[in-house]
């Protein structure tokens, strides 16, 4: 984005200006092909349109480029990753997001350094010429994470960005320090495109005080067939008697209630605490140590694919992409 120089309202910056605005992509040994939408919006009005659009971009284009580098808004750049890791599975080249907390049009600008080291990891080779990084990846701020492992901490730093739970897969300095053991290995050939995906999901967050009829409400009036149930700490949740009708209640009526912690770091535990162990009793599937996000985006992606009840529940449970830790885990 830049200033209108009339209005002073940032709008869209077109794609030759940015080619002469960061003149060091000229040096870069190889060709570019721009896409953008018609008409850009902000990150906060992404939709399941935008991204079957922008899935659908980078599917009947995958094999006639190496890699691809997508500019995003910051503010829901995790969501984006995450969905964009379950539609494009089977990766043996880089999809790589990146933006800037401040406009490339601003002076003091963290967008150019993010542009042109994002399209440097892209065409980061082995010597065989396998790519290093083939999977969906975040970089901001000199750190390279896998998407769906990103989330967005921070509104005022450039270090915008945080992977709690899993290692960064590079950190940038005066040379690239690849962390080869946590990038995903690509499997010649395996690529597939999900395009599918559903929003019938619901999230209910839970806080000290809440009621009974509060989260009856949310569990059971919702229509959403799926519910992402935000617990504390390990997974816990209120335990009083009349909490535990409104989970079972909720089961028994054909919801699948997804456990994820609010906690940024560490991962739920269901049984570890009186609190969850009804939880765990009564069928309430753990989240692991699955990002917001990434369960957000997981969800709409397995409902997409027509995946109902105990199938919806299995499914969730085995990581795809590296989204979290597997089954023996839980």
């Amino acid at each position: 984005m830049v200033p209108d120089p009339t209005t002073g309202v940032l709008r869209a910056y077109d794609l030759e200006t940015l080619m002469k605005g960061v003149p060091e992509l000229s040096r870069f040994p190889c060709d570019f092909d721009f896409i953008s939408f018609d008409s850009p919006i902000d990150s906060s009005d992404m939709n399941i349109s935008c991204w079957q659009q922008l899935g659908k971009w980078i599917a009947d284009s995958y094999y006639d480029y190496d890699g691809f580098v997508v500019l995003h808004g910051s503010d829901t750049m995790a969501f984006t990753a995450s969905i964009l890791s379950f539609m494009l599975q089977g990766l043996n080249k880089p999809i790589i997001l990146t933006g800037s907390q401040l406009p490339i049009g601003v002076m003091r600008s963290d967008a150019r350094e993010n542009l042109i080291t994002s399209i440097e990891i892209a065409l980061s080779r082995w010597p065989d010429g396998r790519p290093r990084v083939p999977e969906v990846a975040v970089y901001f701020e000199y750190d390279l994470y896998r998407g769906n492992r990103v989330f967005k901490d921070n509104a005022e730093d450039f270090e915008a960005f945080r992977s709690a739970n899993y290692p960064k897969l590079a950190e940038v300095g005066v040379h690239i320090k690849f962390n080869d053991e946590a990038i995903l290995k690509p499997i010649e050939g395996s690529f597939r495109f999900y395009p599918e995906l559903s929003n019938s999901l619901n999230v209910v967050y839970l806080f000290p005080g809440i009621s009974p009829d509060q989260i009856r409400h949310s569990l059971i009036s919702n229509p959403s067939e799926v519910q992402i149930l935000l617990s504390f700490g390990s997974g816990n949740v209120p335990s009083d008697e009349e909490f535990v009708k409104v989970y079972a209640e909720a089961i028994e009526l054909g919801k699948v209630i997804i456990n994820v912690t609010q906690c940024r770091i560490g991962s739920v535990r269901q049984g570890l605490y009186s609190a969850s162990l009804a939880l765990k009793d009564m069928g309430v599937v753990s989240g692991s140590d699955i990002t917001i996000e990434a369960a957000m985006a997981k969800l709409m992606h397995l409902l997409g694919k027509g995946l109902r009840n105990q199938a919806l529940k299995d499914a969730f449970v085995i990581p795809i992409c590296g989204e979290m830790k597997g089954i023996e885990f839980l």
